[in-house]
């Protein structure tokens, strides 16, 4: 049987979910307020609401360097944590997300930035498996934290929460 376009995302992002969710141990138990959303956001600038970086330009380019080297299956899992908000506290589920094979094959492309504070933006990014785009245009947020922009504990525990069935994921 061939695979749709919508089976090839749901495969994709569960085997993604799923690896990660098999391997993810540690402490804590309550879930992400949300799930990766499919809506592309295309601005670079602040919201209405809020306001932007004192250098919009250099913190996109963090933003965006850091998203793509926390997904790169080449980041060392000690790298992996320095890129993710609470990474100390979230070192569990990083090795469980990084430490599966298939988690291994994928890697993030950002479409766009969109600052909602001098410490926040909203991230719309893509998954590739094996160069095959799984997860289009997914929204994520990034957090300044120590001075460096880290892709937020929420945006990982809700791509690992794609596969739950609902449940607590251990760690997030």
């Amino acid at each position: 049987m061939a695979r749709t376009p919508r089976t090839a995302l749901a495969a994709g992002a569960t085997a993604v979910a799923l690896a990660a969710a098999l391997t993810a141990c540690g402490g804590g138990s309550s879930s992400p307020s949300s799930t990766p959303a499919t809506t592309a956001t295309t601005s670079a600038a602040p919201s209405a609401s809020g306001t932007a970086p004192a250098d919009p330009s250099a913190a996109k380019a963090q933003v965006v360097k850091n998203w793509e080297k926390f997904f790169d299956p080449s980041t060392s899992l000690a790298d992996k944590t320095k890129l993710l908000e609470n990474g100390q506290k979230m070192t569990k589920v990083v090795e469980g997300f990084a430490g599966d094979p298939r988690v291994g094959q994928v890697k993030a492309t950002v479409q766009s930035v969109r600052f909602t504070s001098p410490s926040g933006a909203d991230v719309t990014y893509s998954l590739a498996l094996k160069g095959t785009t799984v997860l289009p245009s997914a929204s994520g947020t990034s957090v300044l934290q120590d001075g460096v922009w880290k892709v937020s504990d929420q945006t990982l525990c809700a791509l690992i929460s794609l596969d739950s069935s609902g449940s607590a994921i251990p760690g997030c």
